[in-house]
């Protein structure tokens, strides 16, 4: 990937609240220009406080925020949220119900052309044609392009997204995501997105930051971070995982599956190797060391659950059909590029 321009930068932020409580722990995030990036993590992990902290919402104990060469919050400086260039969708999307959408959206725009902006913006968004309706008339996804449409029209250097889909069910939480990206590109804006739905953030996302504990714990492509986690706790922030306790020997590392590549480390160093679903291929074999417990359709795939000779159960995630069933004796193999090693 070429280099990004860095709009934003976070650096070692730390946010503490009652009895020494870190909200944020030394946490680090870029932003690079006309990119998507999203911010992945539980509840508690710091991603909404993180995202408060960029708005200015919320004042940093320690580290720094930066747009470029100018500081935002750091030591003695805190710079109030109306004079960042920041545009904000919250969850709820804060629309005011006495205004109309295009009111809405002119909302805090100054000077001539102030209303043909407005007007630009909800065009752009689709909702021309709602421009004079109240939110209360608006569906739930029509009051998120508003809140959008607002947050772009004052062009703001960043977009903030708190959860903007998580009130939708699950038609129009795709719909309304495939929407919202589009719309971003469009305007060629810089987004962060925070989240606490893996697939969401996958899907939404040109760079994937992952957070644990009030720290940014891996960044990269969603690809990148999902082939290659740097870490069982990554690695579980994007979905199912397997995690085998072992120790490197001879650049390799013993599983219940065999041996699996483990460059670069010292004989003796110990490793979790780290097997998603989609790397355990199964073959019907009378003296396989496996026992399919179960079966059951994800309908792109199949889900097996399967136990060695000590009883641990293992998920495998197969092609559709197959003809091994519950009770078979199976044999396993591991596609390569769904392992990875990784330092205990």
């Amino acid at each position: 990937m070429t280099e990004q321009r860095t709009v934003l930068s976070v650096r070692q932020a730390e946010r503490r609240y009652v009895k020494g409580q870190a909200a944020l722990a030394g946490a680090d995030l870029d932003l690079h220009a006309g990119r998507i990036a999203a911010l992945l993590g539980p509840s508690g992990s710091g991603k909404s406080t993180l995202l408060r902290a960029i708005a200015g919402l919320e004042r940093l104990d320690g580290g720094e925020i930066r747009l470029g060469g100018a500081l935002w919050s750091g030591p003695k400086t805190h710079l109030a949220p109306e004079a960042r260039r920041v545009g904000m969708v919250f969850q709820d999307y804060a629309l005011f119900p006495h205004l109309t959408a295009l009111a809405n959206v002119a909302f805090g725009l100054k000077g001539a052309g102030a209303r043909d902006r407005a007007m630009a913006q909800l065009e752009a968004a689709e909702l021309g044609h709602k421009a004079g309706a109240y939110p209360h008339e608006l569906s739930g996804g029509e009051q998120q392009r508003v809140a959008l449409a607002r947050a772009l029209a004052p062009e703001p250097a960043i977009i903030l997204l708190d959860e903007p889909f998580s009130g939708l069910d699950r038609r129009l939480r795709h719909e309304l995501r495939e929407r919202t990206v589009d719309t971003l590109r469009r305007a060629g804006a810089t987004a962060l997105i925070v989240t606490h739905d893996a697939d969401e953030a996958m899907a939404v996302a040109d760079e994937l930051a992952l957070m644990e504990g009030g720290s940014v714990i891996q960044t990269g492509t969603p690809e990148e971070v999902w082939m290659r986690p740097v870490s069982a706790v990554a690695a579980r922030l994007l979905g199912d995982v397997e995690t085998v306790e072992a120790k490197a020997q001879a650049g390799r590392a013993d599983t219940p599956f065999g041996a699996v590549d483990a460059p670069g480390l010292d004989d003796g160093t110990p490793v979790h190797v780290l097997v998603r679903p989609q790397a355990i291929g199964l073959t019907l074999d009378e003296s396989g060391a496996f026992t399919v417990t179960r079966r059951r359709s994800a309908g792109t795939h199949l889900v097996f659950d399967i136990s060695d000779s000590t009883q641990r159960h293992w998920h495998a995630h197969t092609p559709s059909p197959s003809p091994i069933g519950e009770g078979d004796s199976v044999s396993v193999t591991l596609d390569p590029a769904y392992v990875t090693v990784v330092e205990a």
